[in-house]
């Protein structure tokens, strides 16, 4: 496996329906130098954690466990002031829904290319252009996040 990034220490938090999907996630994403809040796959605590911890992006699907909607979950963290990527095959709900979110990772994708995507959004919001776009992640216009589109 490449190399991943180096670790910019950001919290992150993940509010996905698949078990293993988001155990994988999560040691990607901490073997590359992120802090990961407890997983959940449910609206209600995603937003407790989220009041509570103020993670600097949320990576979130858009089918949660139960009937919980992982769009109204990411229009609440946007209130808050937290940024989402989806990370969903629901890549057409996801567009409809991008002003919810900043990105949209849609499935499949391995762990490597969502710690890439990450690293990505990541040093864009904090000012950094310098890194080509992933293929695959559909940036959103998020001027709040400082994020464009990619040409």
């Amino acid at each position: 496996m490449a190399k991943l990034q180096a670790s910019t220490g950001k919290t992150l938090m993940i509010v996905e329906d698949e078990v293993l999907v988001a155990m994988v996630l999560n040691d990607a994403l901490e073997a590359a130098g992120h802090h990961v809040l407890d997983l959940t796959d449910r609206h209600a605590e995603a937003l407790e954690v989220a009041k509570a911890s103020k993670p600097d992006l949320a990576l979130v699907n858009i089918r949660l466990a139960g009937s919980d909607d992982g769009v109204a979950l990411a229009e609440q963290l946007k209130a808050l002031d937290i940024p989402v990527l989806f990370i969903s095959g629901q890549s057409s709900r996801a567009r409809s829904a991008r002003t919810a979110a900043i990105a949209s990772l849609p499935k499949p994708y391995d762990a490597a290319d969502m710690v890439i995507a990450v690293a990505y959004l990541l040093a864009r919001m904090d000012g950094d252009y310098s890194q080509p776009r992933p293929p695959g992640l559909e940036v959103f216009d998020d001027s709040g996040m400082g994020l464009e589109p990619a040409a």
